[in-house]
């Protein structure tokens, strides 16, 4: 399993930064990797990343699911696989800090059956750097937005 966390302080009041996280769409695009996403409901999604690996181009889909949201200060979700086998979760927290924010993005994934072998070293060298890349690029845009 590879797990990356990262955590940094926005200038900005909690209410400020819920308002951005809980609208994916203002933030899908930071995610590094992003190609595109599908909403199917206020819960689940589809994601498209592209990228090269050691320069071969892969495309992966992977199914979101939110599975709990805690307003003003928590985004739990799960992730699987549909192109590759794997699966994961995460979440978003938001610490109140008088008048400024700690937001913490935690991911975690697991690759699994017969590609899991070599889908694991990519995993646990490409997650941290996800986990950090999303919430820094997050962070900024709330802090332009706010």
């Amino acid at each position: 399993m590879a797990t990356g966390t990262h955590t940094v302080e926005i200038p900005v009041d909690v209410q400020a930064v819920w308002d951005y996280v809980s609208d994916l769409e203002k933030w899908a695009t930071t995610v590094p990797a992003y190609k595109e996403h599908e909403i199917i409901n206020d819960k689940q999604s589809i994601w498209t990343f592209e990228g090269n690996v050691k320069g071969i181009k892969k495309t992966i889909q992977a199914q979101v699911d939110i599975t709990e949201w805690n307003e003003p200060s928590n985004i739990m979700f799960e992730l699987k696989g549909l192109t590759d086998n794997f699966k994961g979760s995460g979440h978003f927290t938001a610490t109140d800090l008088n008048g400024k924010t700690e937001m913490t993005c935690t991911v975690e994934v697991h690759a699994g059956g017969l590609s899991g072998a070599m889908l694991t070293p990519i995993i646990k060298w490409a997650v941290p750097k996800v986990a950090s890349r999303l919430t820094e690029s997050i962070a900024r845009k709330i802090a332009v937005f706010s």
